[in-house]
């Protein structure tokens, strides 16, 4: 399975939204998650089951002024 996350294709092994950003080292308590343009909430990321060609963001909060 291909997926792209944050504009780069890779091929995981992680089954779930949950378990990619586990396997990727994100922060995910502080990052919003979107899959193929759709908003997932932290306590859904489990529930999405990744499949082939998904587009998935992960964006982190940023700070300045």
């Amino acid at each position: 399975m291909r997926v792209e996350v944050n504009g780069e294709g890779m091929t995981p092994r992680a089954e779930t939204l949950a378990e990619l950003l586990e396997d990727c080292g994100f922060e995910t308590a502080s990052v919003a998650t979107a899959v193929n343009g759709q908003f997932v909430p932290r306590g859904g990321r489990a529930a999405v089951k990744l499949t082939d060609g998904d587009r998935i963001e992960v964006l982190s909060p940023m700070q300045g002024g």
